[in-house]
């Protein structure tokens, strides 16, 4: 609204002064007229009029004199004008830039002046890609900081069950050879979880830097559930779980990297080993839908609660009922799961109620290989 009224009251004060000019042209040229006729007194005005009317003729005189007069201070106050505004524009954007540059998060003022106005149209994109270039550079540095204390606490755990155990029995401070064979046990299992968890780690930066590359091949999704599930096999057994896999008898390919992949599904048959041990049952499910083949993960334990589903594939996120030296995971073996599928252009999301907990896959069906 403002910048309507601006430009209206420049068109008024060019309008005005245009037409001033205009009328004292005209009355200086009646003076110089008459000083003429001083001067020269032979010529009468009567003479000049008859030449005029024979040589120019009424009323073009007054066209010929009139129009090039009102055109030529019209054409001297709209450039007048222009230059005022354009300096006065051009000060403005002088002191908003400064203003920027202090931290403001006001775009600049946008008005049609030449090319002020696409300047200042170029400086607001700048001003919004720094913006967002310096925001992604506080999430990094953030996401850099979370790293660093998530990574300290969760290698701190391991390494000091590791160091205690071994400082037991580097001291002889046990009672026979049983107890000893327990410390080396639990003194191994926690240097592979310390491994495991160093894995994760790796696997997770080299996503985040984007370093990691597919290799993708034509896959029959349900050779490889069979070939995983049969991997687990001992797993389960120790669990007291059973594995089952229905794919309605069918062949779904599709145009993927298997060692990445199979990394996904592994990933999460064992979250549902490891929280879905009360249900018994893992039932894996694949069919195709349009142009799609969706697999379902579903275990039947503790449901996962509301709050957590939305952050379940966050960086280093653990359900709090799950973080326990011996149960907890990592936290990044969603988040690297959810990395791979994006890759593959996919989707994987998970629902949660008392029944069962289900973990969906989205992938392109290669269609050619189904036929």
């Amino acid at each position: 609204m403002a910048i309507k009224l601006k430009a209206s009251l420049r068109f008024v004060t060019w309008l005005f002064w245009t037409i001033v000019t205009s009328l004292v042209s005209l009355l200086l040229l009646v003076f110089l007229a008459k000083l003429f006729y001083v001067m020269f007194p032979d010529i009468t005005l009567y003479s000049i009029l008859t030449w005029i009317n024979y040589n120019i003729g009424f009323p073009e005189v007054y066209y010929y004199a009139g129009v090039p007069l009102l055109l030529l201070f019209a054409l001297y106050f709209y450039r007048r004008s222009a230059r005022r505004h354009e300096k006065k524009y051009l000060q403005q954007l002088i002191e908003e830039v400064h203003q920027v540059e202090e931290g403001s998060v006001t775009k600049i003022t946008i008005e049609n002046v030449g090319q002020l106005g696409q300047l200042a149209t170029d400086i607001n994109r700048m001003v919004d890609r720094i913006r967002i270039s310096m925001e992604e550079e506080r999430r990094a540095e953030q996401t850099k900081n979370e790293l660093v204390t998530n990574v300290s606490h969760d290698l701190r755990t391991p390494l000091t069950s590791i160091t205690g155990y071994l400082g037991l029995i580097e001291q002889d401070k046990y009672r026979d050879e049983v107890e000893l064979r327990y410390y080396v046990n639990m003194a191994y299992e926690e240097s592979i979880r310390l491994k495991q968890l160093l894995q994760d780690l790796f696997e997770y930066t080299r996503l985040q830097n984007k370093e990691m590359q597919l290799v993708k091949n034509r896959i029959n999704l349900v050779e490889m559930m069979h070939q995983i599930t049969a991997h687990f096999g001992w797993e389960l057994q120790e669990h007291g779980m059973e594995c089952r896999v229905f794919m309605g008898g069918q062949q779904l390919f599709i145009i993927a990297d298997g060692d990445k992949l199979r990394r996904v599904y592994e990933n999460l048959i064992t979250n549902a080993i490891r929280y879905g041990s009360e249900g018994k049952y893992i039932d894996i499910r694949g069919r195709v839908e349009g142009r799609e083949v969706i697999t379902e993960v579903i275990n039947y334990g503790e449901p996962i609660p509301e709050a957590d589903l939305p952050h379940l594939f966050d960086r280093f996120y653990r359900v709090e009922k799950s973080r326990s030296t011996h149960t907890g995971g990592s936290g990044i073996g969603l988040a690297i799961a959810k990395h791979i599928v994006d890759l593959h252009h996919g989707s994987i999301t998970v629902e949660s109620d008392e029944g069962r907990t289900m973990f969906t896959v989205r992938l392109r069906l290669d269609t050619e290989s189904s036929l």
